[in-house]
């Protein structure tokens, strides 16, 4: 149990993932209230997705009405979906009273088009304008992440001058502030004017003096491409323009980081074959109904790689040790491409991969494939040796693994390269198209060696 005045940094999430089932499971409502109340809204609603439906919306009830708003819009779209099916629209005002323009945008594109008019008929005008320019962006887009409150400053001021200007407006900055926009007379973007510039230097100095060179990203910028700028830039800040060059918004850390996160997830997913909407805890047909069609695709690819090994029928049905070692072929291919897809497909979205040095890549896996392929080639024959004591299928065995495993790591690479140059995600179907490959490849080394061989 937690003690009435603990510290919640001393306990790990998991710790108070189970203390909070434990309430839940004793329906002790003031204890849940209780301990709710000294968490974030960042922990609230990570709890909140580590529990099936049912249990949510038990938990909801508890939730402090004063932090109701930010919990909603750090949840994911599914999990903030059924916890605001029964709510007013005068409630969700409520809710988004003191909220920005960002988290009312994520909260109300979960309500219904009449609740979403109604709520958007409270906002001040500013707030409802900048509403209105998030929603025009889709979901894949930078602009659905920015904050389109843009605090900028003109480069013909001194630094004093900024800080008066910030103290008569303290509403500007945020917790995630750390630069400020720099524009001309003309509202042109000259770059950027660190918060601790602002503070450490004279502050007779004119802004023009001390402007950083700005990295701007394009509003309707695919986040997979703003993630790898992210990452090779180590930016933590960032203009937005749209594709006038006007500047749209801002991201801020927090931003940068949940558009980094986002790709990750995105790619875990596609890389598993998982629709990208699918949650932990979605209800059962609908995480069924989800995967159903990458394992129907999978179930394709398994039968045409069924059908190479049918036209090696007769060998089989003669030489019954082949059976026995006909996966580790298929496995030992499978492991090696996935390993070089991996990083290929991380270099990718690190923004790592292209022009000259994929021909290099390409000779690069060619001969770590060889290598590997020969050395577990000789191991795997050697046991083969020991198990069947016969130097024909060990020889099969030792060829197959050698050609399947360098056949492998050059699938590694040039399937997700040749995806990427087709405009298809090579996370979401190179991996698929890697086991048919070593599958395929495996299967007639494998048994076409042993046809020539052995009969």
């Amino acid at each position: 149990m937690l003690p009435g005045d603990y510290n919640p940094a001393e306990y790990s999430a998991e710790y108070k993932l189970l203390y909070l089932q434990d309430l839940v499971a004793d329906k002790a409502y003031e204890a849940i209230t209780e301990f709710l109340e000294k968490q974030s809204e960042y922990e609230i609603a990570s709890l909140l997705e580590s529990f099936p439906t049912q249990n949510r919306l038990l938990i909801w009830e508890q939730v402090p009405e004063s932090i109701k708003g930010e919990v909603l819009a750090e949840l994911e779209y599914d999990t903030r979906q059924p916890l605001l099916e029964n709510i007013s629209s005068q409630e969700i005002s409520l809710f988004t009273q003191d909220l920005d323009a960002q988290d009312i945008s994520e909260i109300l594109d979960t309500v219904t088009e009449s609740v979403r008019t109604s709520v958007m008929a409270t906002l001040d005008e500013e707030t409802r304008v900048q509403v209105n320019k998030l929603d025009t962006y889709d979901d894949w887009e930078v602009g659905s992440y920015m904050d389109p409150d843009i605090i900028q400053i003109r480069d013909d001021i001194c630094l004093a001058d900024v800080q008066d200007w910030l103290r008569e407006n303290e509403d500007l900055l945020d917790d995630e502030s750390q630069e400020l926009l720099v524009v001309d007379q003309s509202q042109q973007l000259l770059g950027l004017l660190s918060l601790v510039d602002l503070i450490k230097h004279d502050q007779n100095t004119l802004v023009s003096e001390l402007i950083d060179t700005a990295i701007t990203i394009n509003d309707r910028l695919d986040i997979q491409d703003a993630a790898a700028i992210f990452r090779s830039e180590d930016i933590r800040f960032a203009p937005v323009t749209n594709s006038y060059g006007e500047l749209v918004g801002q991201l801020n850390g927090e931003d940068i980081m949940e558009i980094i996160q986002d790709d990750v997830d995105s790619t875990m997913k596609n890389l598993a074959g998982v629709s990208q909407d699918e949650e932990l805890f979605a209800p059962i047909l609908t995480s069924a109904k989800s995967r159903s069609v990458w394992l129907g695709i999978n179930l394709c690819t398994a039968l045409l790689a069924a059908a190479v090994i049918g036209q090696f029928e007769e060998v089989l049905a003669q030489v019954v040790a082949l059976a026995i070692l006909m996966p580790v072929v298929a496995s030992m291919g499978g492991i090696a491409g996935s390993q070089t897809l991996t990083v290929v497909i991380r270099g990718m979205a690190m923004g790592q991969i292209g022009g000259s040095n994929r021909v290099w890549l390409l000779n690069k896996e060619l001969w770590v494939g060889a290598i590997n392929g020969i050395i577990w080639a000789i191991i795997m024959a050697f046991i083969a040796q020991l198990w069947f004591h016969d130097i024909e299928i060990s020889a099969v065995i030792g060829f197959a693994i050698a050609i399947n495993m360098t056949a492998a790591n050059v699938s590694g690479i040039s399937i997700p390269l040749l995806l990427k140059r087709m405009n298809i995600d090579p996370a979401l179907s190179a991996s698929v198209i890697l086991t048919t490959v070593t599958d395929i490849v495996g299967f007639m080394s494998f048994l076409g060696l042993a046809s020539v061989l052995i009969l």
